[in-house]
């Protein structure tokens, strides 16, 4: 069932699935050490994969238009995307995809790239300067006023000096 899922996978238009989310997590497992080992073109390579897929379709595609799309990704060929619930059994659905033929998430990303910047710690305007030191010296008087102590009141230390306090 993995073999035909990868399989399927690999040799669908958009590199995407769609199953459920046990099965998915599953294919993940399966489908990633396949995905590197074809990263390395060889003869051996080749026959191990062929052994997992039993596809030849498969194994071209994937060494040749995988293969040199993911080259540069150290990992994480896979993504699932959870979709709902199906109606018949409720089981939760998921879509499958390699993650680098997405195009709609890639222009995202390009997109979110382009919006962010830095802001530097040299653009601050004179007037919050201002502000900034102004609100450091009313701190600073705040601090430095000397605390008055309250005094105890005469009534409270006579009750103190005789010992005639709370006796019940």
């Amino acid at each position: 069932m993995l073999a035909n899922m990868a399989s399927s996978l690999i040799l669908s238009k958009n590199k995407r699935i769609t199953t459920t989310l046990a099965k998915a997590k599953a294919l993940r497992t399966y489908v990633e050490p396949l995905i590197t080992r074809s990263k390395e073109d060889s003869t051996h390579s080749r026959r191990l994969v062929f052994s997992y897929l039993q596809s030849k379709e498969a194994v071209t595609e994937l060494f040749r238009e995988v293969a040199t799309k993911v080259a540069q990704r150290p990992g994480g060929y896979v993504r699932i995307l959870k979709t709902g619930f199906r109606k018949g059994d409720n089981a939760d659905m998921c879509l499958v995809e390699l993650v680098d033929y997405n195009e709609n998430m890639l222009a995202e990303k390009q997109d979110k790239k382009v919006k962010t910047t830095r802001r530097s710690r040299g653009t601050k305007k004179a007037t919050d300067t201002i502000d900034a030191v102004e609100v450091k010296v009313t701190k600073k008087k705040k601090t430095e006023t000397p605390e008055v102590e309250e005094q105890p009141k005469v009534d409270d230390a006579k009750e103190e000096t005789s010992g005639e306090g709370n006796k019940e």
